[in-house]
C-alpha cells in the first residue's frame, strides 16, 4: 500500500531549504513551503506540519494532511511532550501511548522535533505516518538539521 520511497539526497534537500529561507517574506510562507517540501521527501506521511508555541500551548501552524487539532497543551501527546521536554520524540506506535492525541486514526508512528530559540520553545515540527516504526535516527538527524537551518530566520521574520 505504501511506497516507502524517500529522496535519498538530504544534502540537496537542505540546499532547497536554504533557498526557501532566502526568499521567505514571512514565517508562514517559509513554514508552508517547508511542509510541501517535506511531503515530497516523506510521500507516505499522512500529516506534516508545525505547531507554534504560545504560553503553555501549541497552536496549529502550516501543515499538509487531514484537518488537525488546533490547540494542544504542553505535556499532552507527542507534540506536547516534545515541547515540555525540549527533546525529539520518536514513537513507533502511537496507539500504545496513553496520552496520545489522535487527530488522525490512521497515524501509526510519529516524529516530533522541538524548535528551541534562545532556550524557549518556538514550536515543533510534527510528522505522522500510517506505517509503524517509520522513523529512525536518520530521520531525526535530518529533521534536526533542517530545524537548525531555519531557526535564525524564524527569529527575524
Amino acid at each position: 500500500m505504501y511506497s516507502h520511497k524517500r529522496i535519498t539526497d538530504t544534502k540537496l534537500l537542505l540546499k532547497q531549504v536554504e533557498l526557501f529561507i532566502e526568499d521567505a517574506p514571512s514565517t508562514i510562507s517559509l513554514l508552508a513551503n517547508l511542509t510541501a517540501l517535506l511531503k515530497q521527501y516523506y510521500p507516505d506521511a499522512n500529516w506534516i506540519g508545525f505547531y507554534l508555541a504560545k504560553e503553555d500551548y501549541l497552536y496549529l501552524g502550516p501543515f499538509q494532511g487531514e484537518s488537525a487539532c488546533q490547540l494542544m497543551q504542553w505535556g499532552k501527546g507527542v507534540c506536547g511532550t516534545a515541547a515540555l521536554t525540549k527533546t525529539t520524540q520518536i514513537v513507533e506506535n502511537v496507539h500504545k501511548l496513553k496520552n496520545h492525541i489522535a487527530c488522525d486514526v490512521n497515524s501509526m508512528s510519529e516524529i516530533v522535533i522541538p524548535i528551541i530559540i534562545n532556550e524557549k520553545v518556538y514550536g515543533v515540527l510534527d510528522i505522522d505516518s500510517p506505517v509503524e516504526a517509520d522513523f529512525d535516527k536518520k530521520d531525526q538527524d535530518f529533521l534536526e538539521a533542517l530545524v537548525e537551518l531555519i531557526k535564525p530566520r524564524l527569529e527575524i521574520i
